[in-house]
């Protein structure tokens, strides 16, 4: 396990390593052995990486970012609110300050993914999966970016995209920016989302306007959708226009035939293969 030089705004190790089971469960050790909090693994492969709903999260080596960060709280009641999507909301920002062509194009799904907008911006693809789990007070996160990955097993075509294909997508004329083709690439959009996160997590101001600013990018708002209720493979479907977000993270959706909006904790967006 490697000590990396990276600049880490809060104040803690960032680790390097080549191979892992797990970010997420590496993690857990490193918190284990008191790092401190804002403590970060990153890894170039991930052999069992996983996401949301114990989903397997896959990536060729060497053409993403995968790294958890550990956050500690003296209790859970400070744990911020909305964390995933807040998570979400610094990484878009994030992406943009790596590869600012792609501004506009970043948009936040609730509740634990980035989306990368086509260029007629009727469809969209998953370029970042976000997984947070607790224990007490304790926080993991778990982020994986797809940078210049080109390619996807055929299930996954449909849905997964990537910084470069979408760069090539909007701008097939351009030169590849450099910092995409960079050997060092990962390492600095990771710095740029440490920034991000701390920004948006730590700093009272952002904290404040976290809801507007995300709902500025939030995927398919204002439009019909189909939502499942409760688990993912669930078959209470609802359809309906997407509101908004509600104060503590919750899905505002004002049901077809309705005209107020309801409120849901759990549950998943259906906007894959024309749902």
């Amino acid at each position: 396990m490697l000590h990396v030089d990276i600049v880490n705004p809060y104040n803690a190790p960032v680790y390097h390593e080549g191979c892992v089971s797990s970010t997420m469960d590496f993690i857990r050790d490193l918190a284990g052995r008191g790092n401190p909090h804002g403590t970060v693994i990153w890894a170039d492969f991930q052999e069992s990486g996983r996401g949301r709903l114990g989903r397997l999260w896959k990536t060729e080596k060497g053409q993403a970012l995968m790294f958890s960060i550990f956050l500690k709280f003296s209790d859970f009641s400070l744990v911020p609110i909305a964390l995933t999507l807040r998570t979400g909301l610094a990484v878009s920002l994030a992406i943009e300050d790596f590869l600012p062509a792609l501004t506009g194009y970043v948009q936040v799904k609730w509740p634990n993914d980035v989306m990368l907008i086509s260029k007629n911006k009727k469809t969209a693809k998953k370029a970042v999966g976000i997984l947070a789990e607790a224990e007490n007070a304790n926080v993991y996160l778990g982020i994986g970016v797809n940078i210049t990955q080109r390619k996807f097993p055929k299930e996954l075509e449909v849905k997964a995209g990537s910084l470069i294909l979408t760069f090539l997508e909007l701008f097939p004329d351009s030169d590849l920016p450099a910092i995409l083709l960079a050997p060092d690439a990962a390492h600095k959009l990771l710095e740029k989302i440490l920034f991000r996160l701390y920004r948006e997590l730590e700093e009272p101001k952002e904290q404040c306007s976290w809801k507007t600013r995300l709902e500025e990018r939030l995927y398919m708002r204002a439009k019909k959708v189909n939502f499942a209720v409760g688990k993912a493979d669930s078959a209470n479907l609802i359809q309906g226009h997407l509101a908004g977000i509600g104060e503590g993270g919750e899905l505002l959706l004002i049901p077809q035939g309705e005209t107020e909006p309801r409120a849901f904790i759990t549950g998943e967006l259906l906007v894959y293969n024309g749902s």
